[in-house]
């Protein structure tokens, strides 16, 4: 029998049930959340004369979280309107309705007492063949299936989604004893395909894989950060973006987190895992009892390992807390000399051969913090996971990191590693130099394109499972490269498709990149089928080369900067107008140039996490890419006989004006960025590429035709030019906006005006073109303009807001 879900029940409302049923929702699977009722009536109940029997009352815990969740920043849902996927209940009158649904997830709190109690409610009414998983993220699963049905144990099994939901990638699945391998594969493959999430089988041990190895490195900072006398910008310094980690590092994250989230876990490893070689380091620090005791657990406490305060003067700053004197402070700038020697490399995992070879205080931190963490994960094995891989997957899904331990120690050398770890006074596994005895001198390789991990049992490389929906661009970038420049490379992705990857910084687009998409088009057009523009950088592009723009501006040289707008303009129109099909894959952050070449893309297979949008407005231009002409087609698309029209045209006057950035590719389709039934959100990014390929691929095999350019666009002339200058009068005499950017949006006016046309009617494309290029130009030459771009230049910022 196919098994299909349909409709979930979700079982506690707090922030993790909240944002598990919010997740549901983003993949339009219905949701019934229930909660438990009241107690007591709150203040507000008691005025309006409310009893504990009214309906209000006793949803109101389930109501009060999920309003709480919707609310929240960054968001857990993909569109507000999502929100009307999830009904909401309470576990005395709704119960009987999970006998309606496919899936039961409980996620009350962690108490085994408590979700037993849970489980004999829902035991009485779940129909049989029900899924029922826990979200616990460490009490052994076999406790909770005591005395449970035989039904109920073979569709048990845990299920730890990591906070928040929606954002973090990791969905650890943890059989019971009775778990059956059909629930297994199910979950494996619902979670991969439909939830967009890393699965990762973890067996049945205190806190599973990601939590035991995430809690490790954490705690053992903890005690390092006291041995070595560092402070805590120091350490957030070195454990961030230059290893690959998130900016919030170690402490800050904590503070984001909840210390006391952190110290629960602990407190459990400590307890559950008295064999641990690390069992000492799972102790609390005697800083980390006083901040307990004070209360200062981060964020929600308004004070943690970093403290916000308002100044005299009505402005704030962040004070840091002294480990020593557990007194806040004045931040303390942290500078190393051995990160300055990683400024020139932009690939991460070559930066780890120089960090651990440095001769200061950084070099002792990272020589000491990976032999630790080399060590204490070569002896996780068989404990937590028979497979390598599925250690790096759980740190990297679930915690951020850029890099697993083992491609850590990868890039560092097996043999290197092994070197500084018995320099530290650490060993490694007996496993780890069996490896290198049988001929295997690194934990992967990659072979015909696929990724590749060191077996223990099987004392091989075997295939990592799972690869075959996926097409990984770093496998495949050497073997299958057909062109390359400083750029970008372009990579032939087979049945006659082609991928056009950035390699720039940030992957901005400058001339080096336009002239790889051209000729990417050359070539397609030659030998191929169709092209793709796709890459794995953290964001898909973060706009235009500002500091091209910048200098050009400055030095006047107002002929070249015509050329090289142009250039980008007429690279767009070839992203339109060439004879193969053109999909654009954007990801992340897909900002100013980024967004307008997904614009002119024949169709956008977007991932669910884009964040894209013109935001030239920043930096004191308009789209100047064909972003405005663009919009102002896409508003003529819109207009209808009983429209109004210029409303239709203000819409999209206001995206580029007001820099709208959509917070997921479903609200781009609100902005008119991605298109209703042409353009795809994809939930996981790991399918993107070859999704991507397919549609490339399906449109060539239906008999793609190059299209005609447009002269059918409908400009509303001096009746839209007159009102939009109106109102920017008036927010000009509120004060709503500056000079120069009222400037900026009169220029933006005039071109999705069509200019100063008597009367509305039909244009080219080129005509909107060149009004758009003349428009950009002129913007450039204002001081505040430059002042803009000066400034994001020294910021090191794209083109953006």
């Amino acid at each position: 029998m196919k098994r299909r879900i349909n409709k979930v029940a979700v079982i506690g409302s707090g922030i993790m049930g909240s944002g598990i049923a919010c997740h549901f929702a983003n993949i339009g699977v219905e949701v019934l959340l229930l909660d438990i009722v009241p107690r007591e009536l709150n203040e507000k109940e008691k005025q309006k004369g409310l009893s504990l029997e009214d309906k209000a009352v006793r949803n109101r815990i389930v109501n009060d979280s999920l309003q709480s969740a919707l609310k929240s920043k960054p968001s857990p849902i993909y569109h507000q309107k999502f929100a009307s996927r999830i009904h909401t209940g309470n576990l005395e009158d709704d119960i009987q309705k999970v006998s309606e649904v496919d899936w039961i997830i409980e996620v009350v709190v962690e108490r085994l007492d408590i979700k037993k109690q849970v489980f004999d409610n829902l035991e009485k009414h779940r129909k049989q063949g029900t899924l029922i998983t826990s979200n616990t993220s460490g009490i052994p699963i076999h406790f909770m299936t005591e005395g449970r049905s035989d039904d109920f144990k073979k569709h048990f099994c845990g299920t730890h989604f990591f906070n928040p939901p929606r954002y973090l990638r990791l969905f650890e699945i943890i059989p019971g004893p009775d778990t059956s391998e059909e629930v297994l594969d199910f979950l494996h493959m619902y979670g991969e395909k439909f939830l967009g999430k890393k699965p990762v089988l973890a067996k049945d041990t205190p806190a599973f894989i990601g939590n035991r190895i995430g809690i490790f490195s954490i705690m053992s900072l903890f005690h390092q950060v006291k041995e070595m006398g560092m402070t805590i910008e120091e350490v957030d310094k070195l454990t961030g973006p230059v290893i690959g980690r998130q900016k919030s590092a170690t402490f800050r994250t904590v503070d984001v987190v909840g210390l006391d989230t952190l110290v629960h876990v602990a407190n459990g490893l400590h307890e559950n895992v008295p064999e641990d070689e690390a069992h000492d380091l799972f102790a609390l620090p005697n800083f980390i009892n006083t901040m307990m005791e004070n209360k200062w657990l981060g964020s929600k406490t308004g004070q943690g390992f970093y403290k916000k305060i308002k100044k005299d003067d009505g402005s704030s700053e962040i004070k840091s807390l002294d480990l020593d004197s557990m007194e806040y402070r004045d931040q303390k700038r942290a500078s190393f000399a051995t990160l300055e020697m990683t400024k020139t490399i932009n690939n991460v995992a070559d930066r780890f051969e120089v960090l651990i070879k440095g001769k200061d205080k950084a070099g002792d931190f990272y020589r000491k913090n990976f032999s630790a963490l080399f060590a204490y994960v070569s002896n996780r094995i068989p404990e937590i996971t028979d497979e390598l891989y599925k250690i790096d997957d759980a740190m990297r899904a679930g915690f951020g990191w850029e890099h697993g331990p083992f491609q850590i120690w990868d890039a560092i050398g097996v043999k290197k590693g092994i070197e500084m770890m018995k320099e530290e006074g650490y060993e490694p596994n007996s496993w780890v130099t069996e490896m290198l005895e049988n001929g295997s001198d690194s934990f992967y390789t990659v072979q015909e394109g696929n990724t590749y991990y060191y077996d223990i049992d099987q004392k091989k490389q075997v295939k990592v499972p799972g690869q075959d929906a996926f097409i990984i661009l770093d496998n495949i970038r050497e073997s299958k490269q057909v062109f390359k420049n400083s750029g970008v490379v372009v990579e032939d992705l087979g049945d006659g498709i082609l991928n056009v990857e950035f390699r720039s910084k940030m992957n901005s687009i400058g001339g080096d990149v336009l002239d790889g998409i051209n000729k990417a088009i050359d070539i397609a057009e030659k030998e191929y089928q169709g092209l793709v523009v796709a890459n794995n950088g953290k964001n898909f592009s973060v706009g235009a080369n500002i500091g091209m723009i910048f200098m050009m501006a400055v030095e006047q040289e107002y002929d070249e900067l015509n050329m090289a707008i142009k250039y980008f303009q007429d690279t767009m129109m070839r992203m339109r107008y060439s004879a193969i099909p053109t999909v654009a894959a954007p990801h992340a952050m897909t900002l100013g140039g980024g967004c307008e070449l997904s614009l002119h893309a024949d169709r956008v297979v977007a991932a669910a996490e884009t964040y894209i949008g013109l935001v030239e407005f920043g930096v004191g231009v308009i789209p100047g890419g064909g972003g405005t002409k663009e919009m102002t087609v896409r508003a003529s698309d819109t207009y209808q006989k009983d429209d109004v029209e210029l409303n239709r045209l203000r819409e999209h006057f206001l995206t580029i004006g007001m820099a709208k950035v959509s917070t997921s590719a479903y609200e781009a389709y609100d902005l008119n960025i991605l298109q209703k039934g042409k353009d795809i959100v994809v939930v996981n990014p790991d399918r993107q590429l070859a999704i991507a390929k397919k549609q490339a691929l399906l449109m060539a095999e239906n008999g793609y035709t190059k299209p005609i350019e447009r002269t059918d666009i409908k400009v509303l002339g001096k009746q839209a030019l007159g009102a939009f200058l109106v109102g920017t009068d008036q927010m000009r005499a509120g004060k709503y906006i500056s000079e120069h950017d009222q400037k900026i949006a009169n220029k933006l006016a005039y071109v999705m005006a069509g200019g100063d046309l008597s009367a509305n009617q039909e244009v080219s494309e080129q005509y909107l073109l060149d009004l758009e290029r003349e428009a950009f130009l002129s913007l450039t030459g204002e001081r505040k303009t430059l002042e803009r771009l000066q400034h994001m230049l020294k910021k090191g910022k794209p083109l953006r807001n």
